[in-house]
């Protein structure tokens, strides 16, 4: 393969990849585009000559510009990103929920139906009936613990 050649493929592979880049965001392959164009110019000026230097400059130069800029881009133009704490006790808490057996203090045979799913039921003082609304107030390893509702509450 002739000096031009390689030149030539150094400079188109440089342009897809960038072209990549806007398809696929993720600010690597834009990197390693720049570094294909950078050594297409190095080897336009004749300052790279042989094929297996240039590679090397090709790889190098993009390995350092992806470990020093790809981080300072991400920083001003990276995507958003939101970090939510999942406490699902603490967001289920004061949540009304149908009531589908009937809960007693004495045992623990009651069910609610929170989400869609029935789940075992528990209340620490009285009962309430099948068919009426109560309260979550806390779970207990896989038994919610939940309070009868007045009617004025809902």
């Amino acid at each position: 393969m002739d000096g031009g050649t390689l030149t030539t493929i150094f400079f188109i592979g440089g342009i897809i990849l960038m072209i990549i880049e806007t398809l696929i965001p993720g600010g690597v392959s834009f990197f390693l585009g720049f570094s294909g164009l950078l050594v297409g110019a190095l080897r336009w000026f004749g300052i790279l000559e042989g094929p297996m230097t240039s590679v090397i400059t090709w790889l190098f130069t993009s390995l350092a510009l992806i470990l020093a800029m790809r981080p300072l881009l991400m920083k001003y133009w990276g995507g958003n990103t939101d970090y939510k704490l999942a406490d699902e006790d603490l967001e289920a808490m004061d949540e009304v929920v149908e009531v589908i057996e009937p809960i007693n203090a004495n045992n623990n045979s009651g069910r609610i139906r929170f989400q869609g799913i029935s789940w075992q039921a528990q209340t620490l003082e009285g009962e309430i009936p099948a068919g009426s609304k109560a309260k979550i107030r806390y779970r207990d390893n896989v038994t919610w613990i939940v309070e009868p509702v007045d009617e004025l509450e809902e």
